[in-house]
């Protein structure tokens, strides 16, 4: 059994302690403690979630998205009950994605429309 310490998972997948600290306080890792209690130890499930909460962030989930989703592993049927949630999470985002993309598309034409509105009246004066 592989264990991993906090420093040890910040410094593979480049990211800070403190983010961690916040996965495991929104229930998104799970650490065991050293005898001592002030020791985190995190098994190779927490690795994988941590990996699989960073790809939800880049995929713009909030991190109770990505719980919900990596804590339907834990249940009966769980991979095809997750990939469904997943499955539904990862299109909504997509549809609000598609239209920022849309609105942000018309900013743009009306943008360079007043640009160029602008140049001609710059060059009649």
């Amino acid at each position: 059994m592989v264990d991993y310490g906090i420093g040890d998972l910040a410094k593979e997948f480049g990211i800070s302690t403190r983010s961690i600290r916040l996965y495991e306080v929104e229930g998104l890792l799970h650490p065991s403690r050293t005898s001592n209690g002030r020791t985190r130890v995190f098994s190779a499930a927490d690795r994988t979630r941590l990996r699989l909460t960073l790809r939800g962030k880049r995929l713009g989930f909030s991190l109770q998205e990505i719980k919900s989703i990596l804590d339907l592993y834990d249940g009966p049927g769980s991979s095809q009950v997750q990939l469904r949630e997943f499955l539904a999470t990862l299109l909504n985002h997509k549809q609000t994605l598609e239209a920022k993309l849309q609105d942000l598309q018309m900013q743009l034409e009306e943008m360079r429309m007043h640009e160029k509105n602008a140049r001609k009246f710059l060059k009649s004066n």
